[in-house]
């Protein structure tokens, strides 16, 4: 029977620099996948705490498996989220301006014959 083969947190940071480098998307891909490993088994946690001292490492935890938000808030840096706000007062629309009457029906201004005096209105 053959013993799957550890990994270590120098051969995590060359998959990181090799994938960072030469765009490697295989060497990206293992090194997400040790990471992850480390990163959600408690035996592993101080190795992964160890591992995020390196950016590449920090970065890849950011964008991907997304612990580093966790840490944040297990250690304390991260302040607590705050209440939602009350909600305002729901402000009234504008009262609009009183409607002036149409010139048509304005005091002294003739209205102008129908074109069509014997269609109904």
């Amino acid at each position: 029977m053959t013993r799957a083969a550890r990994s270590g947190r120098a051969a995590i940071i060359g998959q990181l620099k090799l994938a960072a480098r030469k765009g490697d998307r295989a060497a990206l891909t293992l090194a997400i996948e040790q990471m992850k490993t480390w990163a959600y088994s408690p035996r592993y946690w101080l190795r992964y705490l160890q591992l995020l001292a390196h950016p590449l490492a920090r970065l890849v935890d950011l964008t991907v498996i997304k612990q580093g938000e966790k840490i944040a808030r297990q250690k304390g840096w991260v302040t607590p989220t705050r209440k939602a706000p009350r909600p305002r007062p729901k402000r009234r629309p504008p009262v609009p301006p009183p409607a002036r009457p149409s010139r048509a029906r304005r005091v002294g201004v003739p209205t102008q014959p129908s074109l069509f005096p014997d269609l109904p209105v």
